[in-house]
């Protein structure tokens, strides 16, 4: 049996109860778990105050992906919008190409540089979408890539199923088809193989139908695997609702909900999940209904949303300070958006906490106020990240 005692400690233990607050006291682990938080002093390794949070949880990302679209980032800041390059055979279409292209290797390789960015930020787990492939096999392959990447590093992957994310042109106008022979299909296949944690979906005008989506949840439910949706991000088109029918993990982007979409995802339980880097990116206006997610009691997360069009972001500390910055979030809402509330977007109950039990995935930080990660632009105090209970 292994046992440690981290010890003079600033913990935030995020936990319903004590919401965030900070004091002065130990955190003991055994085996990897949580055995016993105190406040106080208690024998130990002195840690001189630092803070101690739950490591983080990047609980929305496309890690996996080939290729490069930063002319597209230029076309947008000269004038072209993202349905305009969307439609016009860019956007996810380009990096589909890439993607298609490049080896599983090819793909890992790709991925770990991205990886080893968000985990020196004190992140310990990560969830990775599918979606660039549009092909069983391509999707597949990006689902495997995914599941190595936690064989190479001290991460936590959780895996999404994501082929519902466009198009693809030799499926031009067979969009039924495309969900029958690619989406469904392939869905089975990765379910089969054990490459697949949950389902998720691109639901607007230039992508999937709530309809349509309805259909490839109904398989999700069939194979036992919970849903997610990328929801009234450039319009609402329903996707909300559709996530609460289903009493979905998540909505994601949700720029465009009302308010009583905002109490119907409270009321299922579902998670509002803000990708502030996408909002900047895309240099939108529409924000997301942040006074009615707190007025329902809705729960929301935080994420980088990690892809190549349109939030090339690998940094989980800015991401909070975009949410503060740009959606008026509270430091309080963002460091809970990054571990308790991001751990239940994923519906893992183990970890996002300090509580007795749960795994001793830890970020140890050079501050002492929660504030501070939230504050900074651009600086990263991670002192050291345990991950199931050992230092790395």
């Amino acid at each position: 049996m292994t046992q440690i005692t981290l010890t003079n400690a600033t913990l935030v233990p995020c936990t319903a109860d004590s919401e965030n607050r900070a004091f002065n006291g130990w955190i003991s682990i055994e085996n990897g778990r949580i055995a016993a938080i105190g406040e106080g002093a208690a024998e130990g390794e002195d840690m001189g105050g630092r803070l101690i949070t739950p490591a983080l949880i990047d609980c929305h990302t496309h890690l996996v992906y080939g290729g490069s679209r930063a002319r597209e980032f230029e076309k947008r800041l000269e004038g072209a919008s993202y349905e305009e390059i969307a439609q016009s055979g860019g956007g996810i279409l380009s990096t589909v190409n890439a993607t298609r292209a490049a080896s599983e290797d090819a793909l890992v390789a790709l991925a770990l540089p991205r990886l080893d960015a968000l985990l020196a930020e004190g992140v310990a787990v990560v969830e990775v979408k599918s979606g660039y492939g549009l092909t069983v096999e391509d999707e597949l392959k990006m689902l495997r890539a995914a599941r190595r990447l936690a064989q190479m590093r001290p991460v936590r992957i959780v895996t999404t199923w994501l082929a519902a994310h466009a198009l693809p042109p030799e499926y031009a106008g067979r969009a039924e088809a495309y969900i029958d022979e690619v989406v469904i299909a392939g869905l089975r296949a990765a379910h089969a193989q054990g490459l697949v944690d949950a389902v998720d979906g691109f639901c607007e005008n230039i992508a999937f139908s709530a309809a349509q989506m309805a259909r490839i949840f109904d398989v999700a439910q069939e194979l036992g695997l919970p849903v997610k949706l990328h929801a009234e991000q450039l319009s609402h088109q329903g996707g909300a609702q559709l996530v609460v029918a289903r009493k979905g993990l998540s909505a994601d982007h949700i720029e465009y909900v009302t308010a009583d979409d905002a109490k119907a995802l409270a009321a299922a339980g579902s998670v509002a999940v803000l990708l502030p880097g996408a909002f900047y990116t895309l240099r939108e206006t529409q924000m997301p209904p942040i006074a009615a997610f707190r007025a329902a009691g809705c729960t929301m997360a935080l994420a980088s949303d990690c892809n190549p069009g349109t939030s090339p972001l690998t940094s989980l500390l800015l991401t909070m300070n975009m949410g503060a910055t740009l959606f008026r979030l509270t430091p309080t809402e963002c460091l809970r958006g990054v571990t308790c509330n991001a751990a239940q977007a994923l519906g893992l109950t183990d970890c996002g906490r300090l509580a007795p039990g749960l795994r001793a995935d830890l970020a140890v930080w050079d501050v002492t106020d929660p504030a501070e990660l939230t504050y900074r632009i651009g600086f990263n105090p991670l002192h050291s990240r345990y991950f199931g209970g050992r230092k790395c």
